[in-house]
């Protein structure tokens, strides 16, 4: 064998050994907010699970805060057939898109996957008279006055208070939301007794809770959670389901074939070890979701979105 043929082989046997993903995808993921947050978090976890994986390297992760994710939106949008191209999102962008009246909604981008999510718990001080999710619900049906904390105008907290009006049977416009720029605040609120609830992500609230300063009373899944001893919203006659998920989407005008590499790449991030104990690690749940399915997901959530953000007044 000659030095060209060996050199040949060498090339052939190098490219055979690295994942065809890795080989074809050199993506760039858009966090659209500030550095440090949850589309942030989510976006270089992927990057890292990625790389370190082989499905894509190398894996770029830049920031465009703003409005909600709408401003890095509207910049997806104008990157048309772009295929190394993602944008983490999730609900907060859905509710966005509608109280900023976004030129640009999410049926003018590609689905290319849901990824976790987080529920959300009502909790009470633990010195609170209300016991559980009824007696707040029999109380606030008594004073539409009882004030609920939790974060920005219209987004996931907002939206949950919402829904927990409607099956409260409390009227969704006059009930009294206290906006808080982030969950510290909104704790202190709670624990400060400024208002009678305070709602967020477990999360937020999960050291207090243990610590025996807060009482929660109900959190918003469909089920009840392992290692989240509180009891769901439904089982306690409320109809109420939400998640805070977050996702990704790809630009428009891109490919039948660059979709498809898309999820499949994201299929093999969801299947790997790796990814799994990141979801561990960070306390997210897995609500993974691909493809067409995504697809049909993200159109019914702008219209249920739409639908809790007219009925607490948000958008007419």
């Amino acid at each position: 064998m000659n030095v060209k043929t060996a050199a040949l082989a060498l090339s052939a046997l190098l490219s055979t050994a690295a994942p065809a993903a890795a080989q074809n995808l050199n993506l760039r993921v858009m966090a659209p907010a500030s550095p440090g947050g949850g589309w942030d978090q989510t976006s270089r976890a992927i990057q890292t699970v990625m790389q370190d994986e082989g499905i894509a390297k190398p894996v770029q992760v830049f920031n465009v805060p703003g409005a909600g994710g709408t401003i890095g939106l509207a910049q997806l949008y104008n990157s048309k057939g772009d295929g190394n191209l993602l944008m983490t999102m999730g609900l907060v962008m859905v509710g966005a898109i509608q109280t900023n009246s976004s030129k640009v909604d999410l049926s003018r981008v590609t689905p290319i996957a849901r990824l976790t999510g987080e529920y959300e718990v009502i909790v009470v001080p633990a010195s609170s008279p209300y016991k559980t999710l009824g007696d707040l619900a029999t109380a606030w049906k008594a004073n539409n006055a009882l004030a609920f904390a939790g974060g920005s105008a219209g987004g996931t907290d907002h939206m949950l208070v919402g829904l927990f009006a409607k099956a409260a049977g409390v009227d969704t416009k006059k009930m009294n939301y206290v906006p808080f720029s982030g969950g510290g605040e909104t704790l202190a609120a709670v624990l400060g007794n400024q208002v009678a609830a305070g709602v967020a992500g477990y999360g937020e609230f999960e050291a207090q809770i243990k610590a025996g300063k807060l009482r929660a009373l109900g959190i918003s899944a469909p089920r009840a959670q392992a290692g989240i001893p509180v009891p769901t919203m439904k089982s306690q006659g409320f109809n109420v389901d939400l998640a805070n998920w977050r996702g990704i989407v790809a630009p428009p005008g891109i490919s039948g074939s660059q979709k498809a590499t898309l999820v499949a790449a994201m299929d093999k991030l969801h299947a790997s070890k790796a990814w799994k104990d990141t979801l561990k690690t960070r306390n997210w749940t897995d609500l993974y979701m691909s493809g067409s399915k995504f697809d049909v997901f993200l159109k019914l959530e702008a219209v249920r979105t739409r639908e809790i953000l007219k009925d607490i007044g948000l958008v007419k």
